[in-house]
């Protein structure tokens, strides 16, 4: 039982540091909206969506207000779409996504992610049409965010969709050249994508959940960063004593708010995503978290093992505070959303290549990465390939989400707005990975995948 007092300790995370809970996601199943009919199939989902959804809003806003708790996003994650929508045998599915818009309009919420395939292993005919239909579906919403899982520990990696990606992300660019590419800021690819996941852009609703859920994402870097000021020229022991105490106090208020959104909207009660998630406000960064431990910028030596044992200290904290701590939970290391890490990039400290390694100990993988926009669809899939196969061996999640910003070259700045903040475009390696990418198939599964 958790009761409002666990919550009192918070007052001064929440005014001074930046604590929030930074999104409640509802899930919803839309297996039981197929239909022969693509124009049947989109009035259930809209129907289905703003009758499930219809108090998630009103009931954040609630909560927000009686507990003095901020909560930042009030999101929908749907069944992938390529599952869904499989049926209709539709040559289409851009008509989907404007439905998906126009609920996640009608309900309030901010995002609603779900335009998604899962082809880690291989891809059906309506996995090829959704993939087609991304460019266009991002380039006309607003709040639709989409995702492809095209690797896992267990299938390997399908290098035939990785390769389509490449080209794909490069049209979706072009389509929002206007506003610095921002629809590739709505698409994410992933090895290992979990199920529960309620953060943005990457989030669906699992086929093995329940046909409703709620599930809560937490965030509080500034909470951490404060709290390290106390412990300079300490041991390690004491350093991760403090990251331990610190989630498990930020995930207990997680836990009440999701608990309590649950009971009000009566729906279970899913995950508690305990996700150091950045934000462009100054002093919510963690960058500036592992500067804190002693590092001059992001990106000197020592990196990856300060993030390494944050990301552990956090998790290790969070799993005392609620027994269904899921989704992704760890630290996030996106540049655009990350001042610290934007300073990093701009001081040239921090490349690609540096980020590349520090994913094989986060959660997540190359995030809000900008590019230049004469950069090849091969070069794009290569930086996927290599990302998807850490997350292959290292039998975890990674993702990369990458924006070739038309128009603008290395050292120039794409602004996306709100919570996406924006991005130093950094510089890529352009030797070729053609003639690898070209390859066709599957790179198989590792050997320690083979347990069952």
């Amino acid at each position: 039982m958790i009761h409002i007092n666990e919550v009192v300790e918070t007052n001064q995370m929440i005014l001074e540091d930046n604590l929030d809970v930074r999104t409640i996601t509802m899930g919803i199943s839309l297996l039981d909206c197929a239909s022969t009919s693509l124009e049947e199939f989109n009035q259930k989902i809209y129907d289905k969506i703003t009758t499930k959804a219809k108090e998630l809003v009103k009931v954040g806003e609630d909560i927000s207000k009686e507990f003095g708790i901020p909560i930042v996003n009030k999101r929908i994650s749907v069944t992938p779409i390529a599952i869904a929508a499989a049926g209709t045998n539709a040559d289409s599915y851009v008509s989907v996504a404007q439905t998906l818009d126009r609920a996640a309009k009608a309900v309030g919420v901010n995002f609603i992610g779900g335009f998604s395939a899962l082809v880690q292993k291989g891809a059906t005919k309506s996995d090829l049409v959704l993939m087609d239909s991304i460019p266009e579906a991002l380039a006309i919403t607003d709040h639709v965010c989409s995702s492809i899982n095209v690797g896992s520990t267990k299938a390997g990696i399908n290098m035939d969709a990785v390769r389509r990606i490449g080209e794909m992300i490069k049209e979706t660019a072009e389509l929002t050249k206007e506003r610095d590419s921002i629809g590739c800021a709505k698409f994410v690819v992933f090895t290992n994508a979990p199920d529960d996941n309620p953060f943005m852009a990457g989030a669906f609703h699992g086929v093995g959940e329940h046909d409703t859920v709620i599930n809560v994402g937490v965030s509080g870097p500034g909470v951490v960063n404060k709290a390290l000021e106390s412990c300079k020229g300490s041991d390690f022991e004491e350093l991760c004593e403090i990251i331990k105490k610190i989630a498990f106090k930020i995930t207990r208020v997680g836990q009440l708010v999701a608990k309590e959104a649950s009971k009000r909207l009566g729906v279970p009660f899913g995950i508690i995503d305990l996700s150091l998630a950045p934000t462009p406000a100054v002093g919510d960064s963690i960058a500036e978290i592992l500067e804190a431990m002693g590092l001059e910028y992001v990106g000197a030596p020592g990196t990856t093992a300060a993030l390494a044992l944050l990301n552990d200290q956090v998790k290790k904290g969070g799993a005392m505070a609620s027994s269904y701590v899921g989704g992704l939970s760890g630290a996030f290391i996106p540049v655009s959303e990350d001042q610290g890490m934007i300073r990093a990039v701009q001081a040239g400290a921090l490349t690609i290549e540096k980020l590349e390694a520090m994913t094989c100990v986060c959660s997540v993988g190359l995030d809000m990465i900008a590019i230049p926009g004469s950069t090849k669809a091969s070069t794009i899939s290569g930086i996927i390939a290599d990302e998807m196969a850490i997350g292959m061996i290292n039998q975890k999640t990674t993702a990369v989400r990458i924006i070739p910003v038309v128009g603008k070259e290395v050292g120039d700045m794409a602004e996306f707005g709100g919570l996406l903040g924006s991005a130093p475009v950094m510089a890529v390696n352009n030797f070729s990975c053609e003639g690898f990418i070209n390859r066709k198939g599957r790179i198989p599964a590792p050997i320690h995948s083979f347990k069952n």
